[in-house]
């Protein structure tokens, strides 16, 4: 080999080091920050997903709900619909994270305290994905993201292989303490479980909540009905049993008949995606199709 080409490779060879250094030092840097950064989040099903990714945080919501063992003893910010931003602020955040529903409500307020506020899009599996796989580049934790998703995606398979042909149709509640119930549409998270395990929602709008009808209601015929307990379970309950016990066009309904009425309850179930997302895709698909 000539004096010249060995002199090239040389280069060649010092370039390739340095730059792969260069990576290292980016990437000890870029972890380093992440460990640094004060993060408050102010849901538990926010709390979860971040325990889930192993970060850090130095702000959690004051819920009824069990926190991750590793928050517990961290300061409390308030309740998730009714966060403080004055105890938010006390802890000098670097970023606040909280539910997109709660956007319109404190937006503004998050923005004239002058503190870092992103509202993450839980409506949906998919919106799940999406911010777990930001949440892992931005704080180092592509390995655990990408495991996190990975759950996702095998409970997906799992509930594709067991569809048929034929959509079983479904009517989606969810319980409001004091109020009754709501409508859940395919734009909702449960929602969103429905139309993943092969299942048809009854109700198609825009939006992901319906206030309910009667003379809507007493015209449809779904095959399963699902009831989402969501907030004070002790409540929503008896009120849905009550509902459908004063109520005579649910004893119509073929999903009533058949007893195909299932009641789904934290934690594995929640109106925002949350880390069960899996199980509850998995358990969705064997209402929707128990013979298979």
């Amino acid at each position: 080999m000539k004096k010249s080409q060995k002199i090239i490779l040389a280069f060649l060879g010092l370039i390739l080091v340095v730059a792969a250094s260069g990576l290292v030092a980016k990437k000890y840097v870029d972890q380093k920050a992440a460990k640094q950064e004060r993060v408050v989040v102010t849901s538990n099903a926010l709390a979860e997903i971040f325990a889930k990714l192993d970060i850090n945080l130095v702000g959690v919501p004051k819920t009824k709900a069990a926190l991750p063992k590793r928050y517990q003893n961290v300061a409390k910010v308030g309740s998730p619909m009714a966060p403080s931003l004055e105890k938010i602020a006390e802890l000098n955040p670097s970023q606040v994270y909280a539910v997109s529903t709660l956007k319109s409500k404190y937006s503004a307020a998050f923005k004239e305290q002058a503190i870092p506020v992103t509202f993450l899009k839980l409506d949906s599996v998919g919106q799940l994905e999406a911010s777990v796989k930001s949440l892992g580049n931005k704080y180092q934790k592509q390995k655990e993201a990408n495991r996190f998703v990975q759950e996702i995606e095998s409970a997906k398979s799992y509930a594709k292989k067991r569809q048929t042909k034929k959509k079983p149709k479904v009517l989606i509640l969810m319980g409001v303490p004091g109020s009754g119930y709501m409508i859940m549409t395919a734009k909702s998270y449960i929602g969103s479980l429905v139309t993943l395990a092969g299942g048809e929602n009854i109700y198609k709008s825009s939006k992901a909540y319906l206030t309910p009808s009667s003379d809507s209601l007493a015209q449809q015929n779904p095959d399963v009905i699902l009831r989402l307990e969501h907030a004070l379970p002790s409540v929503t309950l008896p009120q849905f049993k009550m509902e459908f016990k004063q109520n005579a066009f649910w004893s119509k309904m073929d999903a009533v008949k058949n007893k195909r009425v299932y009641d789904l309850q934290q934690p594995v179930f929640n109106a925002s995606a949350n880390v069960n997302a899996a199980k509850a895709l998995r358990q969705v698909s064997q209402w929707l199709f128990p013979g298979k």
